[in-house]
C-alpha cells in the first residue's frame, strides 16, 4: 500500500505549516504501540518543519491511502533524530532499494488518532498497482488486434477471389 502524508507543525509565529511527505512503499514504520517514524530524505533544502519541531514538538498528520480511499488523522509529539544521535534507527528506517539521501529521521509519539471520513477521496493508483490490470487489458487488446487482422485478410481474400 502506498500512503502519502501531510505533516502539520507550528512555527514561532503561531502559524501552522503543512508539508507533504512521501517515499517508497511503507516508508512510515510503526516503532511500537504509540510511536511511528520515517526516514527524512534530502529534498528542496527547506527545513521549515524540522525547525518548527525543534521549537514546538506538536504535530498533526493526515495520512491518505488513495487507492483504498482511507484517511487517518494523527496527533502527537515529533522529534528529529540525526545519524550522530542514533544511526541504528536511521538505518532501520531507510530503504536500501530507494535512491535518496537520508538526512535524519522523524519520530512521532502518537497521542491520538481518528479514522477520517472516506467521502471525497479520489482513488489514485501507482503504476505498480495498475500493472496487473493493464497487463490483462494489453493481452486482450493484442488478441483483438490479431483477430481483426485475420478477419481483414479473410475479407480481402473473399473480395479478391
Amino acid at each position: 500500500m502506498n500512503v502519502s502524508l501531510y505533516l502539520a507543525s507550528v512555527g514561532k509565529t503561531g502559524w501552522p505549516y503543512v508539508q507533504f511527505r512521501g517515499g517508497p512503499k511503507a516508508f512510515v514504520r510503526v516503532l511500537d504501540d504509540h510511536t511511528i517514524g520515517w526516514a527524512d530524505f534530502r529534498g528542496n533544502l527547506q527545513y521549515i518543519s524540522t525547525g518548527n519541531v525543534t521549537g514546538d514538538d506538536r504535530v498533526a498528520i493526515i495520512a491518505v491511502d488513495y487507492a483504498h480511499q482511507r484517511r487517518l488523522k494523527l496527533f502527537g509529539h515529533a522529534r528529529i533524530v540525526t545519524a550522530d544521535e542514533d544511526s541504528e534507527l536511521l538505518n532501520s528506517l531507510a530503504d536500501n532499494a530507494y535512491e535518496a539521501v537520508v538526512e535524519r529521521a522523524v519520530v512521532v509519539s502518537v497521542e491520538a488518532y481518528d479514522w477520517n471520513c472516506q467521502q471525497h477521496i479520489t482513488p489514485r493508483f501507482t503504476v505498480e498497482e495498475l500493472q496487473p490490470v493493464l497487463a490483462s487489458m494489453r493481452d486482450q487488446l493484442s488478441g483483438l488486434q490479431a483477430e481483426n487482422a485475420r478477419m481483414r485478410e479473410q475479407l480481402h481474400g473473399a473480395a479478391g477471389g
